[in-house]
C-alpha cells in the first residue's frame, strides 16, 4: 500500500513536471512565433572588421529603438548576426546557416564579393538579399531576390568622374583599382565617364588584393603625368596606397568612393590626407540635424565618430525598412516568407528612412541618391559639393 502510494505520488509529480515543461516549451514556441527575425551578415573579424562592427552596432541601435517603441505590431524584432570576414566563402557559410537554421526570410549583407557569392543562395531559396554598402555595378543583375538600398558605382563614381572633368577642369586622369569585385566594375565606370566628359585616362592600373607594396603601379601612374588620380580600393589598404603615392612625389588630387570617408584616413595619413576627395551617398552632419544627433551619440557612447559614416547610416536605416515590410505583412495576416517579403517590399516601393531619407526601388533593382563630395581640409572632412540631386 505504501509502495503504491509513493509510486502514485512519484508518477503524479513526474506528470506535473512534464506538464510544466510542456507549458514552458509551448510558451517559448509562442514567443518565438511572435518574434520577427532578419539576418545581418557582416565582417566581425578580419581586415574589414573595423568597419563591419560599426555597421552592426548602428543596425542594433535601430533594432533596439524599434523594440523600445513597441516592436512590430507588438511582436519582438530580432536581428541574427553572423560573421562573413568580408570573404565570399565565409559569407556563403553564414548565409546558408541563416536560411537553414535561423529561417530568416530576408538578410542584409555588404562587400561586393560577398554579395555576389551568396546571391545564388538567395535566389534558389527565394530569400531576399539586401545589399547595403556594396557598389559593384552588376549587383543589379544578380537575380530576382537580390536588391540594393545603396546606390551602385554608376551613381557616385559617375558623379565624381564627371565633376573632376567638368567642374575641376581636369583633362588627364589615372585610375588605380584593386583587382577584385569591388574595384574592377567601378574603375570601368570612372574610366568611361571621365572619357565621355571630355577627359583622357592616361593610366589604368590594377593591384592585387593581397598587395602591401603599390610602388609598381604608382610609378607607372607617375610616369603618365596625370592631373588627378581616382583610387578604387578597399578601406583597409587605401590609406597605405595614398601614403606611398605622396612618398613618390605624386601631389595631384586623389578621389575615391565612400570607403575612404572616415576619420581613420586622416589619423593614419596626417598631412598626406589633405586634398583627398571622397564621395558620400548620405547626408552629413552639416546637411541633416538627424545625422548630427546620430554622430553626437557615437561620440558620447563610443568616444569617436563611426568608421565609414555613410555606411553606418545605411545600416542604421535598414532595420527600419525591414520592419516596415514585416509590419505590413503582419497586419494583413500574410505569412512572412522571402517570397511574400519581396512582393510587399516592391508594393510599398518607397521608404522614408531616418538618416538617409527616401529610397525607391526601381524596376531594374537599383536606387538613386544625391552624391555628396567631401574633401580633407585643415585636417578634417568638409563638404565640397552636392551633385546628382
Amino acid at each position: 500500500m505504501t509502495n503504491r502510494t509513493m509510486t502514485g505520488l512519484s508518477i503524479g509529480r513526474r506528470t506535473a513536471l512534464a506538464l510544466v515543461l510542456l507549458s514552458a516549451t509551448s510558451g517559448l514556441a509562442l514567443a518565438q512565433q511572435a518574434s520577427l527575425k532578419f539576418g545581418l551578415a557582416m565582417p566581425l573579424t578580419g581586415g574589414q572588421a573595423l568597419y563591419g562592427n560599426d555597421q552592426v552596432k548602428a543596425a542594433q541601435w535601430a533594432v533596439d529603438e524599434i523594440n523600445k517603441a513597441g516592436g512590430i505590431n507588438g511582436k519582438k524584432f530580432e536581428m541574427v548576426v553572423l560573421d562573413t570576414q568580408a570573404d565570399p566563402q565565409v559569407g556563403i557559410q553564414a548565409v546558408n546557416r541563416m536560411i537553414s537554421v535561423d529561417k530568416t526570410p530576408v538578410f542584409i549583407t555588404a562587400w561586393s564579393g560577398v554579395v555576389k557569392a551568396v546571391a545564388p543562395i538567395a535566389n534558389d531559396n527565394k530569400i531576399v538579399e539586401l545589399s547595403v554598402g556594396a557598389n559593384a555595378p552588376d549587383i543589379a543583375k544578380l537575380g530576382d531576390y537580390v536588391y540594393t538600398t545603396f546606390p551602385l558605382a554608376d551613381v557616385d563614381i559617375r558623379a565624381v568622374a564627371a565633376y573632376s572633368a567638368k567642374e575641376m577642369g581636369k583633362k588627364k586622369a589615372a585610375v588605380l583599382f584593386i583587382n577584385n569585385e569591388t574595384g574592377i566594375g567601378s574603375a570601368e565606370v570612372y574610366r568611361d565617364t571621365f572619357t565621355k566628359s571630355g577627359g583622357q585616362v592616361v593610366a589604368y592600373e590594377a593591384y592585387d588584393q593581397k598587395a602591401t607594396d603599390f610602388t609598381g603601379p604608382l610609378l607607372k601612374i607617375r610616369a603618365s603625368n596625370p592631373e588627378i588620380i581616382h583610387l578604387q580600393g578597399l578601406v583597409s589598404e587605401s590609406p597605405q596606397v595614398i601614403a606611398q603615392a605622396r612618398q613618390l612625389g605624386i601631389t595631384v588630387p586623389i578621389t575615391s568612393y565612400s570607403g575612404i570617408y572616415n576619420p581613420k584616413l586622416i589619423e593614419q595619413l596626417g598631412a598626406a590626407a589633405e586634398g583627398v576627395i571622397a564621395t558620400s551617398l548620405a547626408p552629413g552632419v552639416e546637411d541633416s540635424p538627424a545625422v548630427k544627433t546620430y554622430v553626437e551619440r557615437w561620440v558620447k557612447e563610443v568616444g569617436r565618430p563611426p568608421n565609414g559614416l555613410p555606411y553606418t547610416q545605411y545600416l542604421y536605416d535598414s532595420p527600419y525598412l525591414v520592419a516596415a515590410v514585416f509590419a505590413s505583412l503582419d497586419k494583413k495576416g500574410t505569412p512572412i516568407t522571402g517570397e511574400n517579403f519581396r512582393k510587399e517590399m516592391l508594393t510599398i516601393k518607397t521608404f522614408d528612412l531616418p538618416l538617409t531619407g527616401k529610397v525607391t526601388f526601381a524596376d531594374d533593382h537599383t536606387v538613386n541618391k544625391p552624391v555628396y563630395l567631401v574633401e580633407v581640409k585643415g585636417g578634417k572632412w568638409t563638404g565640397k559639393a552636392v551633385v546628382n540631386k
